[in-house]
């Protein structure tokens, strides 16, 4: 347990209660380490002294995950190291604490941590930033818990690809028709941005591959998207969104639109529409909900969606717009009001949740010297989809339309320069670089997801109880001399 963070108040289930000691200085504690947690964290250390404050940032993962760029991750463009923002390198003067948040009290100001080993802690806190993102929405579909894969984290994203890869090698030496059908057919399922860029740039990447392959074809591979409405894109206008369907559609992918998924038992996909085909390849994209903890384990205001309601101020309120006093919130788990667009809400993206971690940190430093904190307003810039190598359609400014190589390099452009510290800056530049003068690397590291696989399978069985196990030493030349 970091002592430097919880030795003045942290209680440990089951241990004696101990009489806290006063803090020195007020404790800002942040829940979630990605693009609203590091962020707002970030531009707190920077307008406030240790002196002033103690921030504590707290999240299960020891990295940030730069979303946008997971699609290149699982395609191989990108590093998956590249996409994430270590939290100790990048969290400089801050605390950072590895764990679930199950339970949020903050009538009692403080919230229950479950770390990864040992049992659940309590830490105070005088401030709460809530930014604790997304999951994945999920239905209770058959065989969908079973048998597919999201695509919201670099793990996901990595063995994604590990699998596309793999199911080329074993049908390359498969000569079962059906059996090799089935493995060469990759289904995805949600046509937003995060489905169509993942499958575009997966798509890619194994048409790619089959150059290594001399017994499969560009034409064996069969990708396909379920999608629930009557276009993809919704982020883009319907022009933008019918022109890039066209464009995947000529690359041989399949599209079922106004259709969705009914069953998927054992890898036999049914469609509302009827249309049913085996797969060995599920990958789930179908929208996310914002982290079910608020709902469920806190006394925080949250919507019909489950998000935390907040002003434009981005300080948590009541229904009735009263603000809730030490509560912050902003990001995909936050109701932020568009001040641009009334009525609305800014859309759960990393263009908006960065300028509003740096608003939330502006406004509660304000607040705490008896200021007037501002309202968040930002109009878009446009918006980028990559889908695949030299392909992308961009809307920019509300005027400037591409398509394309140009629309792609936009793509690039903007994130690279959103990515956190400029260490991934460069490493992911220098990646660009190598994958443009040496082409894609194509390779499955299928046993990163089970190293021990190997080892389980040569151990010898163990011994019965009360049998002796004999071991003798012997020199790896005496071996030598033996063979």
């Amino acid at each position: 347990m970091p002592q430097n963070v919880l030795s003045s108040d942290t209680s440990v289930q089951d241990a004696p209660a101990a009489a806290p000691r006063p803090r020195k200085v007020p404790r800002i504690v942040v829940l979630g380490g990605g693009s609203v947690g590091l962020y707002a964290a970030r531009r707190l250390r920077r307008k406030l002294g240790k002196q002033d404050a103690a921030i504590v940032v707290v999240d299960p993962r020891p990295y940030m995950t730069y979303a946008p760029f997971l699609p290149e991750a699982g395609a191989g463009s990108i590093d998956a190291r590249d996409v994430v923002a270590p939290h100790r390198k990048a969290l400089k003067g801050i605390d950072v604490l590895q764990g679930l948040v199950n339970h949020i009290d903050h009538a009692g100001h403080k919230i229950t941590i479950h770390p990864e080993e040992g049992p659940d802690y309590e830490v105070s806190y005088d401030q709460l930033v809530i930014g604790l993102g997304s999951v994945s929405r999920t239905l209770p579909i058959p065989g969908l818990a079973e048998n597919a894969i999201g695509f919201k984290n670099v793990e996901e994203a990595i063995a994604v690809r590990n699998h596309v890869l793999n199911r080329m090698d074993v049908a390359s030496s498969t000569w079962d028709a059906d059996a090799r059908r089935r493995m060469l057919t990759f289904t995805f399922v949600g046509g937003g941005f995060a489905g169509i860029e993942a499958l575009a740039e997966i798509e890619d990447m194994a048409r790619y591959a089959t150059r290594n392959y001399p017994t499969i074809d560009a034409e064996d591979l069969r990708f396909v998207m379920i999608e629930g409405s009557g276009r993809i894109l919704p982020e883009v206008s319907e022009p933008m969104g019918l022109w890039a369907l066209d464009e995947m559609k000529k690359r041989g992918i399949e599209f079922h639109l106004n259709t969705f998924l009914s069953s998927c038992v054992d890898g036999h996909v049914v469609t509302s529409t009827g249309v049913e085909f085996d797969t060995e390849t599920i990958v789930w994209t179908a929208g996310v909900k914002a982290n079910p903890v608020i709902k469920e384990e806190s006394d925080l205001p949250f919507d019909r969606m489950g998000r935390v309601i907040v002003k434009p101020t981005l300080q948590v309120a009541t229904e009735d717009g009263e603000v809730v006093p030490d509560a912050w919130a902003a990001g995909d788990c936050a109701a932020v009001p568009d001040v641009l667009n009334p009525g609305q809400f800014c859309p759960p993206n990393a263009q908006h949740a960065i300028r509003e971690a740096t608003k939330l940190a502006d406004n509660m430093v304000a607040v705490l010297k008896g200021e007037q904190p501002e309202d968040y307003a930002h109009k878009s810039v446009g918006v980028v989809a990559s889908l695949g190598l030299y392909k992308g359609v961009a809307e920019l400014f509300g005027f400037l339309k591409l398509r394309g190589p140009l629309a792609w390099l936009a793509h690039r452009g903007y994130h690279v320069m959103a990515m956190p510290t400029g260490n991934r800056k460069v490493r992911i530049l220098i990646g660009w670089v190598g994958q443009f003068l040496m082409g894609r690397e194509i390779v499955s590291l299928g046993s990163l997801h089970d190293p021990r696989d190997e080892f389980r399978k040569a151990s010898v069985p163990p011994k019965q109880p009360g049998e002796k196990v004999e071991q003798k030493a012997e020199s790896s030349a005496a071996r030598a001399e033996k063979g």
